[in-house]
């Protein structure tokens, strides 16, 4: 009897490279939720780098109302104290490791919460911020400047983007694959072209997209390899008095400009029959993510920029 009882293992006394495998199948969530106040080994286990590579809060989103004003959302003060809660423990956690962190498109952060995230994640590479309508351009611009390392980024449309365009330029030296998740104008393209010239990647799935913007791209950017414009709804410009019109498919003459440019590979959609196509246009140009399959935000041709 007392010679089986010496046999019985504690949980305390598993390998730590068990636990860390046991916990690699667990979300950020259940990974922040108390396990590592367990004991010595689970706290050991759950601060192992292989868990942090990925701090993936895609499953994490905000209760909003939106607002006729600037910001144009108000949050539940709820689930900034969540976010606030999961950050803190899960940047304690991961000790520095973080090389990629994903945002749901519905999660809306605040300066504090990026500035946490920059000041304890130095070796960013690939950033998922799909919403910022909370984030102020000193937030951002602060963030960024401590991210040298980056190497990609999902972002919204934004009004005014030439100062984000220049802070990444100036300061991330490796950076070369973008996605816009929104509206790309000629402001937007003639910024890429001016800050990001060496840019490698550019994603436009699923926005509303100027075609004189797109012309410029394919013009401007000599070291663009991929583009995506699969799904985008497309707006041409017109003279006085007409102001634009939808474009329903791209012309032959485009598609042939950009067959003929530099790029490697060149995503578009022509299909009359595509859901995603029809959805752009019964959102007027702006995918409202919330109310199709959940998840769908995160996919993207270009696999390298699908999360």
């Amino acid at each position: 009897m007392e010679e089986s009882k010496s046999l019985v293992r504690r949980w305390e006394d598993m390998e730590i490279d068990i636990l860390v495998r046991i916990f690699k199948e667990f979300d950020v969530i259940e990974l922040t939720s108390g396990i590592s106040r367990v004991c010595s080994s689970w706290r050991l286990a759950c601060s192992d780098p292989l868990l942090w590579k990925t701090v993936d809060l895609g499953i994490l989103k905000s209760n909003f109302i939106q607002i006729p004003t600037l910001p144009y959302i108000w949050v539940d003060d709820r689930s900034n104290k969540k976010l606030t809660r999961v950050l803190k423990i899960a940047m304690g956690l991961s000790c520095g490791s973080v090389t990629c962190i994903i945002f749901h498109v519905n999660l809306y952060l605040k300066d504090d919460h990026l500035i946490h995230i920059a000041e304890r994640c130095p070796r960013l590479k690939h950033l998922v911020l799909p919403a910022w309508d909370l984030i102020t351009k000193g937030g951002i611009c602060e963030a960024i400047r401590k991210w040298e390392e980056l190497e990609s980024m999902t972002m919204p449309y934004i009004c005014s983007p030439p100062y984000i365009m220049e802070v990444i330029g100036m300061n991330c030296k490796n950076f070369t694959q973008l996605k816009v998740m929104g509206c790309f104008n000629v402001l937007f393209a003639s910024s890429i072209a001016k800050y990001l010239p060496k840019l490698k990647v550019l994603s436009l799935r699923c926005s509303t997209l100027f075609m004189e913007a797109l012309i410029l791209i394919l013009d401007c950017m000599e070291h663009l390899e991929v583009l995506n414009v699969a799904h985008c709804l497309f707006i041409e410009d017109l003279p006085p008095p007409a102001s634009r019109r939808i474009i329903r498919e791209l012309n032959e003459a485009i598609i042939e400009k950009a067959k003929a440019s530099r790029l490697r590979t060149f995503f578009y959609c022509h299909k009359e029959s595509c859901v995603l196509c029809q959805r752009m246009v019964n959102d007027n140009g702006s995918m409202r993510w919330f109310k199709y399959e959940e998840g769908s935000w995160r996919n993207d041709e270009v696999s390298s920029l699908a999360y």
